[in-house]
């Protein structure tokens, strides 16, 4: 039946499925997106495609354009998985050998980029391995990792600001400082904050996923840093590093300043991992409004939205199915609703939807959408990304990830007014949320960007800390929760509202004098 339904979804007329009620309009997308019939969506699969031709048949519907003749944008992709759990071990200058178990000690996935990983070479420790010139901060000072194996503690010191610490804490940031050091591997230990948000065993359920990235045109798969992440190591895996000095290490990484001092390790680490490597192709769906103004109209704001979730994972109590409904089948359907609400008077600025591939992989699919643009990337002016809406309450207020960074800044304070929903600061700064989902991508390439999560009034941290323990990648991320579908309206008309304030202002958004994002990646 629900096959049925969703064929006979695609070939409905536009009236029949994107009314004036945006409620019910985001009720029926999400019913399809999430839907045990996609299989979870996961990218490259068929669930995935089946998703993809649904959104590009409402952008048709709502009178958005194609770049060309088509919806899709190609995203050639590379895919990798753990063959097996690998084998890791220590030795000590004695000759001392410890071994490891898998899912207590370690986890170790996939590496699209070293498909088959033998490495034995000396350990250094460099605490966060944090390098941080604007604070005076080099964890490796005094260190020589030439040649060995870098490791560090997961995320960053708690005090840099929310979004930098963000920054400082994705791996290609902590990959880069060990390459440019002349490491040649990393192994990251989780820190006690980390197992608290991240439970380990959860990542030992899904050390099976597909890993990906998306494919040059040689055929070799993009990578950010040439340096291979050899595994990860749990809080309780850690004393077989760092002996006897653990507990006082993962004590020190959790004060503010988090100076944890580095040290040889005096160990020698062999490490053997094979990943069972595959190319397919999934695709972005892209459509286009022109905008008004002759004078703005070559000037695009894009909204962006990741339709894929994490598929098929070993099965929590009997469901196996991950459908991904508020991650991010409301992200999706919400941003359909909000190119529903610009009908009728079209922006001045042009705006660009992008629902996106293999944000679950990395931010994949926008970050190919970032440096493959259809528009030249200086022509686009900003982005705003919906991602995960937690859906199950009426949010009172939101958090505007990077507004505050930009002219966008203002903007979103108007926007919210307009709504009467209050603007709040980060109240989960240990997340790292900011470089977490897609409008990351578009930061990297010197755009600003904004990032709308629902708020912690009114209910809405509970709602978050339920959310988060209890369906967050898990199959139980489905439609039988309590989704409060006025709310996504709500998001929807705000998104909307905030768009319409990028789109239609005088100039164009700009990065704050001296932002660290505008030095970072240029664009002031």
């Amino acid at each position: 039946m629900q096959r049925l339904i969703a064929l006979l979804l695609l070939t409905l007329p536009a009236a029949a499925q994107t009314g004036s009620d945006s409620a019910a309009n985001i009720k029926a997308h999400m019913a399809f997106l999430a839907s045990d019939d996609l299989k979870g969506r996961e990218a490259g699969s068929p669930g995935y495609d089946k998703a993809a031709d649904y959104v590009a048949a409402q952008m048709k519907a709502l009178g958005l354009k194609p770049f060309g003749s088509s919806y899709f944008q190609p995203v050639p992709l590379v895919a990798a998985r753990a063959k097996d759990k690998g084998q890791f071990s220590l030795r000590e200058p004695s000759g001392k050998a410890t071994t490891f178990e898998f899912g207590k000690d370690y986890v170790a996935g996939g590496d699209e980029a070293y498909p088959r990983i033998r490495i034995t070479a000396p350990l250094v420790f460099v605490g966060y391995g944090l390098v941080a010139p604007e604070h005076k901060r080099d964890d490796y000072a005094g260190l020589d990792v030439k040649g060995k194996i870098v490791v560090a503690l997961a995320g960053a010191p708690k005090f840099l600001q929310t979004e930098e610490r963000a920054y400082y804490r994705t791996g290609s940031t902590k990959l880069k400082a060990a390459k440019d050091r002349g490491a040649v591997g990393f192994v990251s230990i989780s820190t006690l904050t980390g197992e608290k948000l991240y439970p380990f065993a959860n990542r030992a359920r899904q050390f099976q996923n597909w890993g990906m990235s998306w494919r040059m045109k040689n055929g070799k798969p993009f990578s950010a840093v040439d340096l291979p992440l050899l595994t990860g190591i749990s809080v309780a895996g850690a004393k077989k590093f760092l002996g006897a000095r653990t507990d006082a290490i993962l004590a020190a990484a959790e004060t503010a300043q988090g100076a944890v001092k580095g040290f040889d390790l005096g160990l020698t680490m062999t490490a053997a991992m094979d990943s069972e490597v595959k190319t397919l192709e999934s695709r972005n769906i892209v459509g286009w409004l022109p905008g008004s103004d002759p004078r703005l109209k070559g000037e695009y704001i894009v909204l962006s939205a990741h339709l894929d979730h994490i598929g098929i994972t070993p099965p929590v109590k009997g469901d196996a199915i991950n459908n991904g409904a508020l991650d991010n089948a409301a992200g999706v359907a919400t941003t359909l609703e909000v190119a529903r609400l610009f009908q009728g008077k079209p922006p001045r600025r042009s705006l660009i939807f992008l629902v996106d591939t293999a944000e679950e992989k990395g931010l994949i699919g926008a970050e190919y959408f970032a440096r493959n643009p259809p528009v030249p990337v200086s022509r686009i002016a900003a982005d705003v990304d919906l991602d995960m809406p937690i859906l199950t309450y009426d949010f009172t207020d939101v958090v505007a990830f990077g507004a505050d960074r930009s002219s966008i800044g203002p903007a979103m304070a108007r926007a919210a007014a307009k709504l009467n929903v209050k603007l709040s600061p980060d109240p989960m700064p240990d997340e790292g949320i900011f470089t977490r989902s897609d409008h990351y991508r578009f930061v990297e390439q010197g755009v600003p960007a904004v990032f709308l999560m629902t708020g912690y009034a009114n209910g809405g941290e509970k709602a978050f800390a339920h959310f988060m323990k209890n369906n967050y990648h898990k199959p139980s991320d489905d439609l039988s929760q309590p989704i409060n579908y006025s709310a996504g309206a709500k998001f929807a008309k705000l998104n909307y509202e905030v768009t319409r304030e990028l789109a239609d202002m005088d100039a164009r958004p700009q990065w704050n004098k001296g932002d660290f994002f505008g030095v970072k990646f240029g664009r002031q």
